[in-house]
Formats: structure tokens, sequence, C-alpha cells
């Protein structure tokens, strides 16, 4: 696996040299719009509509649209100034208790490893954290993004996951179907919680979850190969065309007798129709 990101992580004087990898590959067919009639993939153009004309990349700057309907121009140098500062280091800020978070807070999932074998300050780090049965809360920055993350024990390492911020979280409380309740009885409580027994599991098992539509499209997929094998006209071998003379030409010609033409032909007719 391939690290994407690497710097260390520090608590107190503790410093430990890190590497982070992407634990979630998420899998979703990669369709392309095609033309309808040769199937071509179609190319986007960045078009001016006020200059009509077509803009490159070196001609255009990012804008933020204001309430008035103006654009904030903002520049690659502005851009740059704007961005925080790059970071090689996950700064642990606190520890609190796992079920304190919320899983709404949840954005992404890191697999957070030693940079090197045998880093006995990340394995105590990770056990100690499994001990005290806390989370750690940090922050760190990726890709010119300040992130805000959680650090648990996986398994065998740590689980980095970066959180929403919390603007970013919408309020539950703007639904209006969720303003009032209706009156539950005793009974209809009964029996749903018995319903819920009933489906219960000790053990979750993800792999029997699957994502049907992509199975239905690999095995559409399978079926169209299948009906363009079965069809392909398998291209016969070139004959090679015999070689004739011009005597054999000839006569083969003559074996073709054509009907005689003129009074004769016309006499042998007369006298087959009077037979």
């Amino acid at each position: 696996m391939k690290a994407i990101w690497s710097g260390s992580l520090s608590f107190g004087l503790i410093n430990i040299t890190v590497k982070l990898y992407s634990a979630v590959a998420p899998s979703t067919p990669g369709f392309k719009l095609l033309c309808v009639t040769c199937h071509s993939p179609i190319i986007y153009e960045r078009w001016c509509r006020h200059c009509n004309k077509q803009v490159s990349w070196h001609d255009t700057v990012k804008g933020l649209k204001q309430p008035d309907g103006s654009y904030f121009i903002l520049t690659q140098e502005n851009l740059k100034k704007l961005k925080p500062e790059r970071s090689d280091n996950i700064s642990i800020t606190e520890f609190i208790d796992a079920h304190n978070l919320q899983p709404i807070y949840f954005d992404a999932h890191y697999y957070l490893a030693p940079s090197k074998m045998n880093e006995k300050e990340f394995f105590l780090f990770q056990q100690a954290l499994d001990a005290s049965g806390k989370v750690a809360i940090g922050s760190f920055v990726m890709h010119d993004k300040e992130h805000v993350c959680t650090i648990a024990p996986y398994q065998k390492g740590l689980l980095l996951t970066t959180l929403n911020y919390a603007y970013e979280i919408k309020d539950i409380g703007s639904i209006r179907e969720l303003e009032s309740k209706p009156t539950l009885s005793g009974v209809e409580l009964k029996l749903a919680k018995q319903l819920i027994d009933q489906f219960s599991k000790k053990k979750f098992d993800l792999k029997k979850y699957k994502d049907t539509f992509e199975e239905r499209l690999e095995q559409a997929i399978k079926e169209s190969k299948k009906r363009k094998s079965k069809t392909t006209v398998k291209k016969k071998k070139p004959t090679t065309a015999k070689k004739t003379t011009l005597v054999a030409t000839l006569q083969a010609s003559l074996r073709k007798r054509p009907a005689p033409k003129g009074p004769i032909a016309h006499a042998k007719t007369r006298q087959a129709k009077k037979r």
C-alpha cells in the first residue's frame, strides 16, 4: 500500500514519525459521457458567454459569488497567501471519551502506521489509547486544507478520521416533520422491541452486503462480450484462383453451344411446334 502523507505525530514532548494510508477505496463505476453516434468521449470547453470565445486555463481566475451578484476575485498569488502553511505534523491537542463522538462528525478514514519497523513510541501510544478507552483529537494540514481529526486504536495500528467542522453540519431541528411526535402506546413499543430482538445479530458481517447495481453491471458486461464473440464471423482464408490458359478458356466456351440464330433457328422452331 502506498502512503499518501508522511510526517510526525506529536503530543507533549513525544514525537513519532508516521505515514498515512487511505483506508477506504470507493467502488463506483467510472461512467464517461460519449457521443451517441460514434461513442467517442465528449470534451468540455471553457467558454465565456460574455466574450463569446473559448478561454484557456492560463486566462482564468477563481471567484466567490457575493450576495449582490458580483464576484470576489482570487488570483493564484492571493490563494497561496490565504491557504494554510504546509505542515508535516499531526498535533494532538486533547483526549476524549470515544462515546462523545457522534457518527455525523466523521468525514474520511485513514490508516496511521509508523514510518519504520519496531517503532516503540508508536505502539506505546497505540496501546495506551486502547487501555484508556479514549481517542486523541488533533489537527494537521493535507492537500492545502487544515483538518481536525480523531486518532483511535484499530486492529494492529491506528485509525485517523477527519472530522466535519461544526459549521458544516446542518441542524436537524430545521426539519419541519420532526417538530411534533405522535403518542405511542406501551403495546406498540413492546412489539417494536420484540421485532428488533428477532432481527438482532451478535456480530455484524459487512461482507454479506454488496452493491447489487455493480454486480448486475458486471454481469451485463460479461453477457455483452459473449454475444459479441458469438456474432464475430471468422475471416475465411482467401482462396487462390486457378490459373487458366487461353486455350482452356476457348475450349470451355466451345462446350457451351449457344442456340443458333437466324433462318435455321426459326426453321427448327417451326418443326418442333409441328411435332
